[in-house]
């Protein structure tokens, strides 16, 4: 088993080892006084692994239930935030008992606010099913869900008591969704190059999947560690997610978080070359490692919508935001400027306004 210590303000460990799921109830128990469990999932996750999480803490003595939302990023609001808590209340649960996400990023983020709302802070598992939720949502305190206006306006940072990455159920993850969160690898890739660029250029990347997982995590324990609150360096780490986001609500979110990470990384590396602060070569990788993995390069939406949906978004500080710059594979830098040079990073990344 492979085991990385986040030491934020609350130390954890994140466990990566392939056939671990069944061990969820011994974990659970390690980190809880309590006698209650439920089990956060959807309509696409449960049916699998529900069964094998319950029994399993059942067996290390919880009295386990289910709470099963709609799968998909429109599941991610603040009803079923309030359906959740309704559901921890009527079962009983207290401040001693533990919450369990398990389920790709939109269940990490909607368990973990749950968590941290839930009678004003309960124990959380994380579970982390996709691989996109296993490298980066589960990992670092981020918790939210959406609102109208925006992706994860309303959240909080609430640190997990442990995580639990069994990269064996990455093996019922449709294509696509593999691809989503090779997005995210790739983006880690491009901020610190090493190791995770060599696995990347493998013909097969699935035998090295814990591996790879477990240098995501090292690499977003850096940034967590080191600015557990996103006001610094962690900003890092939203390298595409900006244009991203954008084009999540551009789509109305029928094109999925890794696939807008993708094509908002793709965007901004042209855009970079084409200011003269990183070269061809830098953009062409990047793009090459995308269509490797069936990911997209760029986006139909209009310029002026991509940019509007930008100015919504929650890391921008009254008029700045901080860009992440790409330099080369392995370099980047901040620049926090004007928000409105956004609509310069689009044209210049998407070849002209459409």
């Amino acid at each position: 088993m492979k085991t990385v210590n986040i030491n934020a303000s609350k130390s954890y460990e994140v466990y990566i080892e392939k056939g671990s799921l069944k061990t969820a109830g011994e974990l659970a128990k390690k980190i809880s006084k309590g006698t209650k469990a439920a089990v956060i999932s959807d309509s696409n996750v449960a049916p699998i692994y529900g069964e094998t999480v319950l029994d399993s803490l059942r067996s290390a003595g919880f009295e386990a239930d289910m709470f099963v939302i709609e799968a998909g990023e429109s599941s991610k609001n603040p009803e079923n935030l309030v359906e959740g808590a309704n559901f921890l209340l009527e079962k009983g649960l207290t401040r001693s008992d533990i919450v369990v996400a398990m389920g790709g990023g939109v269940i990490t983020d909607l368990g973990g606010l749950l968590a941290a709302m839930y009678q004003r802070g309960i124990s959380l598992l994380q579970i982390p099913t996709s691989l996109l939720a296993m490298v980066d949502s589960s990992v670092g305190g981020k918790t939210a869900v959406n609102l109208k206006s925006g992706k994860n306006m309303f959240g909080v940072f609430y640190q997990p008591s442990a995580v639990l990455c069994d990269s064996e159920v990455l093996g019922t993850l449709p294509v696509e969704e593999f691809s989503n969160g090779i997005a995210e690898v790739i983006k880690y890739a491009v901020l610190r190059g090493g190791k995770l660029v060599d696995i990347l250029e493998k013909s097969d990347v699935t035998p090295y999947l814990d591996e790879l997982i477990e240098e995501c995590v090292n690499i977003k324990r850096d940034y967590v560690v080191s600015d557990e609150f996103d006001r610094g360096d962690r900003q890092f780490l939203n390298l595409g997610h900006t244009v991203g986001h954008a084009i999540e609500r551009g789509s109305n979110f029928s094109v999925a978080h890794g696939s807008a990470v993708a094509a908002g990384m793709c965007i901004m590396a042209r855009a970079c070359e084409k200011i003269g602060v990183s070269s061809a070569d830098t953009s062409k990788w990047i793009e090459k490692m995308c269509e490797k993995f069936a990911l997209p390069t760029d986006t139909d939406i209009s310029l002026e919508e991509l940019y509007n949906d930008s100015m919504a978004d929650k890391k921008r500080e009254g008029k700045s935001l901080s860009f992440v710059m790409i330099k080369s594979v392995g370099e980047c830098y901040l620049n926090k400027t004007d928000a409105t040079y956004m609509k310069e990073i689009l044209t210049l990344g998407n070849g002209g306004e459409r």
